[in-house]
């Protein structure tokens, strides 16, 4: 199974920027997408951003207009690019990884998720 690992989280003002960087490791033939979400106590995890193997982006809406996701030429990291930030932007941010596994002697096949452990992202006002 793949390992997904992120970095460039911290503290920034409103108005400014960061860019987010998911390593992933291991069994990364497996992985059909990557993306980003967020999560804050209380709310359940929200999209961000997703970009598939042939480059397909999309966003949340939290994100239309000021992130941007993209990959390395390998497809075994992906950046999301931070940009106006705004307070309201502040959570732990995973990478996710949609994977796919093959079942029953390789002739079916399971997806699943993998998740990182999360980055910080803190934005003030």
């Amino acid at each position: 199974q793949a390992q997904l690992v992120e970095s460039g989280g911290g503290s920034v003002q409103a108005g400014g920027s960061l860019r987010l960087s998911c390593a992933a490791s291991g069994s990364t033939g497996s992985i059909r997408a990557m993306g980003w979400y967020r999560q804050v106590p209380g709310k359940e995890r929200e999209l961000v951003a997703l970009i598939s193997r042939d480059g397909t982006t999309n966003y949340g809406d939290s994100a239309k207009g000021r992130f941007a996701i993209s990959r390395d030429s390998n497809k075994n990291i992906v950046y999301l690019q931070m940009n106006s930030l705004k307070p309201e932007d502040t959570a732990v941010y995973y990478c996710n990884a949609e994977a796919r596994a093959l079942t029953g002697w390789g002739k079916q096949t399971r997806d699943y998720d993998i998740w990182g452990q999360g980055t910080q992202v803190t934005v003030s006002s």
